[in-house]
């Protein structure tokens, strides 16, 4: 059996009440649906449809890394159109989360798993089926403490997920 697999940052309350006020506002704009609040997240790494098997080695890889906790403000919107999505996003990613992530995806990639040949472009999908692009412009800035990561199972079918593991961000 196969599960799909993400890590990510999940929002402290003030910033998930700002970000789902972000996504009626964003999905109004786009002619979208608002992504429900228990679903808003930021991506860290993208592990993809892998064997049961290897949520250990993930949870193991995570286990090993050691980050220091951070704010970052989510200051700019914008949609991706091919996936049709409307996000927010960061004007100028902060230096902990770029840590964070790069450092994450070296642990991944030492324990097998492939690392995405993109850029990292750090985003909370807050719209999903756009019909309308989201011309990229600068919001109000919401801020985010990020205090730990998690390890998620995307269910495709239930359109649900499940937190598998969390590792607190030091203080």
């Amino acid at each position: 059996m196969k599960a799909r697999l993400f890590f990510a940052l999940w929002p402290d309350g003030r910033a998930a009440d700002g970000l789902a006020a972000l996504a009626r506002e964003l999905a109004a704009l786009s002619g979208g649906k608002p992504v429900p609040v228990p679903k808003i997240h930021l991506t860290l790494a993208f592990l993809g449809d892998l064997e049961e098997a290897r949520i250990a080695d993930a949870m193991r890889a995570a286990e090993a890394g050691s980050w220091p906790a951070f704010e970052m403000s989510l200051d700019s919107v914008g949609s991706f159109r091919g996936a049709r999505v409307a996000w927010a996003g960061c004007e100028k990613t902060p230096a902990a989360l770029a840590s964070l992530q790069s450092g994450l995806a070296r642990l991944l990639a030492d324990s097998g798993f492939a690392p995405d040949s993109r850029p990292y472009t750090p985003h909370v999908t807050l719209a999903r089926k756009i019909t309308r692009p989201v011309q990229p412009a600068a919001v109000d800035a919401i801020r985010w403490r990020a205090t730990r990561i998690a390890l998620v199972r995307s269910d495709l079918g239930k359109g649900s997920y499940a937190t598998l593991g969390t590792w607190p961000l030091t203080d």
